[in-house]
């Protein structure tokens, strides 16, 4: 007698995988936490993930661990807007970048996981002539660099965003824009998908639901971290925290220039494809970002809350004032329902861009201040902060980010896109 098809539930199905089940493989393995390592990572984000995995396949190291407090992929890798990009004025921010965005293009191949990297474009939009010749300047630093980039006039922007209507009239009105063809977005958790499961092949230990609370010093160096599982010793201790790289300074006693702020983020129900491109309008002064997603949805944001919080919850009047920018842009999506809404723990420095360092002791190091910046910087970081961690020695990419600057003055001003902050 023919016997019936079992049937599983969703929580059946996660339960089975969970408890080892044959169902579903498990994309990086639960290995018990050891009592020693080479290198501890210190959060299981992107940035994280990117360090262990070139850790491993590019210098050899096996005895590494990823510790995570919570579920890997929980914090800021799961919680952006996805968009990468290497439009910046700066040569050490658009050279970093641009390594980065290079990468991008790659991943998938490099990882054998589809992180769905989509060069859609990207247009940074303006209300005015002064914007036009800040573009402009951005725009031809980024070529004499060989990154691609083009100014586009009123014209032309109309050209290749039709959907905005750029005759219908606006508060503040839209005058032109850069483009750089080669950005787009990434899907955020498939990247965290694909360097876990990477690095795991490796030999990297993922330890989640493991909170560092302290470092152990001996003889002027860092000898290990006290965790929520027990003492674990390491030679080598890197932290990538994202949003709570202040309070790694804290813990260590190096007060560090962050502050902690806020960035809204939300997306709609899903429709139709309506908008091929990511569209970034700075006005007023005031800022929307939006794109859709593969499933249809538009992701939405903004500029920070502008006030110093770990609390993720939505701040009513930017959520508004952020919807406000999208309606303008494309009027067609003023009848959409917000399906959900989250925050960003952003690590703000005081000039916009990121600390690569040591931090208190030779063999402690932090990989933070990203800002609005960290999402499409990981492939970048995690390659040339592996190899600082590996040699001892900074990279010429990555040189210029150290906390020096901070005492010398030799600051990188430059927030997110040139003068622009974008998105997290």
């Amino acid at each position: 007698m023919r016997q019936p098809q079992q049937r599983y539930s969703g929580w059946s199905l996660a339960k089975a995988a969970w408890d080892g089940g044959s169902y579903w493989r498990r994309l990086w393995g639960a290995t018990p936490l050891q009592d020693a390592y080479d290198v501890v990572v210190v959060g299981a984000g992107g940035h994280g993930l990117a360090t262990a995995y070139h850790l491993a396949r590019d210098h050899g190291i096996r005895r590494i661990a990823v510790l995570e407090k919570r579920l890997l992929g929980y914090g800021n890798v799961g919680r952006n807007t996805t968009i990468v990009r290497s439009n910046y004025l700066l040569p050490e921010n658009h050279n970093f970048y641009e390594d980065s965005l290079r990468r991008w293009e790659t991943l998938s191949h490099d990882l054998n996981f589809n992180v769905m990297y989509s060069p859609r474009g990207m247009v940074e939009m303006v209300d005015s002539d002064d914007g036009m010749n800040t573009l402009a300047r951005q725009g031809n630093a980024m070529r004499l660099a060989g990154i691609d980039s083009e100014l586009l006039d009123r014209k032309a922007l109309a050209r290749f965003v039709p959907e905005m209507d750029l005759e219908r009239p606006r508060r503040f009105p839209i005058v032109g824009g850069l483009l750089q063809p080669r950005g787009g977005t990434v899907r955020h958790d498939a990247v965290a998908w694909g360097y876990a499961r990477a690095a795991a092949a490796l030999g990297v230990d993922i330890i989640e639901d493991c909170e560092v609370t302290d470092v152990r010093t001996a003889a002027g160096l860092a000898t290990g971290v006290e965790t929520s599982r027990g003492y674990v010793q390491a030679e080598r201790i890197v932290f990538a925290v994202a949003g709570h790289t202040g309070a790694i300074g804290t813990m260590l006693g190096v007060p560090l220039p962050i502050e902690t702020n806020l960035l809204q983020a939300m997306v709609t129900e899903s429709v139709k494809p309506i908008l091929n491109t990511v569209l970034v309008w700075l006005y007023d002064v005031a800022e929307t970002y939006i794109s859709q997603t593969d499933k249809g949805g538009l992701v939405i944001g903004g500029k920070l809350d502008g006030f110093a919080s770990y609390n993720r919850e939505a701040q009513w009047h930017r959520l508004a004032e952020v919807v406000e920018g999208a309606v303008a842009m494309l009027p067609q999506i003023a009848g959409l329902r917000l399906l959900r809404q989250w925050a960003g723990t952003c690590d703000m420095t005081m000039d916009g861009s990121p600390i690569m360092d040591r931090l208190g002791y030779d063999n402690v190091f932090v990989n933070g201040g990203w800002c609005y910046t960290g999402f499409k910087a990981i492939p970048a970081s995690g390659a040339a902060f592996a190899q600082f961690v590996a040699t001892g020695t900074a990279p010429d990419l990555i040189r210029h980010f150290g906390l020096k600057r901070f005492a010398d003055g030799t600051l990188l001003d430059e927030a997110g896109t040139g003068p622009f902050p974008v998105e997290h």
